[in-house]
């Protein structure tokens, strides 16, 4: 016999417990409230080369358009805390915690999505589900403010009392009502405005609001295959992989759990040392990085990166692998690696 609404909403939220996810609640698959922002947002030019939300942009209204007749969506959230990050030293990169270990953080959450879809399943066989993890066109913050799991801080992040913002969120998508749980509706960042003024890009024209353009995340991972603009240069300082500044600086997350062994930092990767991203072969960086976040921006846009990290250190002794790695049959990273030469430069002649 299947369970009515309420038993199978309680199994789900225990079967994600057993699963692993520190975070789960239940949210009624509905237009994002959130969705009018989104439209202005992309509107505003703030998506930069991110065009495929655009493209998109009539299923993230309209979430039956992800999964046919669905009524509810089920919102997890994984805290991917390990180990404190290690300042790097001059010829060093960052990368961001949720990038530095040598797994998929995709996988293991649709895993532990489909281990809770099998146990609907099991219990209510004709069910349909389809587990999300940054694969679909759902507004994956606005169902998780849906389903009571945080609020949108100032810098556009979901954040929760006890788990702080360093979450990933995926979903559960079934086409049966469910119990809902209850919205977040109010914020808990109060006239804090830290995240807003630590940003080194000026990312965020307005509270709540972020231009990905200038975003460091967006300019080393999504800005691919291009060079990244000047004047955006120095801000990077050495961001090699993502950002975590506007996050390091949330009071909330000094609350938050840390020692999740699943994502502690590989060996090497914090920091990481800049010289060998630029003189890495194609081989090497698939050997390395294959099946991490890193893959996905290429061995070219990581080097490109590397290079202008190098250029922020104004040290002279970065001179001569960054003429060595000006190979012009790697357009973007010669670019990069010149712009550098002539940035430890400028910066040397205006030392004391």
């Amino acid at each position: 016999m299947a369970l009515d609404s309420l038993a199978l909403s309680s199994l789900i939220r225990e079967s994600a417990k057993d699963a692993g996810f520190q975070l789960v609640g239940i949210a009624p698959a509905i237009t994002p409230p959130n969705f009018a922002n989104f439209r202005e947002w992309l509107e505003r030019g703030f998506a930069g080369e991110m065009a495929w939300m655009e493209r998109r942009l009539d299923a993230y209204e309209d979430p039956s358009m992800v999964l046919q007749n669905v009524r509810s969506v089920v919102m997890v959230g994984l805290n991917y805390g390990s180990t404190m990050p290690v300042e790097p030293t001059a010829g060093q990169g960052k990368i961001s915690r949720y990038a530095w270990n040598d797994c998929d953080y995709h996988s293991i959450i649709r895993k532990k999505l489909k281990a809770i879809a099998s146990v609907v399943r099991g219990s209510n066989p004709k069910v349909r589900t389809r587990a999300i993890v940054d694969t679909a066109p759902l507004l994956e913050r606005d169902f998780a403010r849906l389903a009571g799991l945080g609020w949108f801080g100032k810098n556009t992040l979901l954040i929760n009392k006890w788990q702080g913002s360093w979450m990933f969120l995926g979903a559960l998508l079934l086409d049966c009502e469910l119990a809902y749980d209850q919205p977040h509706e109010t914020s808990h960042c109060g006239t804090c405005t830290r995240c807003l003024e630590a940003c080194p890009t000026d990312a965020f024209p307005e509270p709540y609001v972020l231009d990905a353009t200038k975003c460091i995340s967006y300019l080393n991972i999504e800005l691919r295959d291009q060079q990244v603009p000047e004047p955006l240069r120095a801000g990077m300082g050495d961001w090699v992989f993502g950002c975590d500044i506007c996050q390091d600086v949330c009071p909330w997350n000094r609350k938050a759990p840390d020692g999740n062994q699943l994502f502690e930092p590989m060996p090497g990767m914090n920091p990481v040392d800049c010289e060998s991203l630029l003189t890495i072969s194609e081989d090497e960086f698939q050997s390395r990085f294959k099946g991490t976040p890193l893959e996905r921006t290429g061995r070219d846009t990581l080097a490109r990166s590397a290079a202008i990290v190098l250029g922020n250190t104004a040290d002279a002794g970065f001179t001569k692998v960054l003429e060595a790695a000006a190979d012009p049959l790697r357009p973007i990273v010669a670019e990069a690696c010149r712009w550098a030469i002539d940035e430890i430069r400028r910066r040397t002649a205006l030392a004391p």
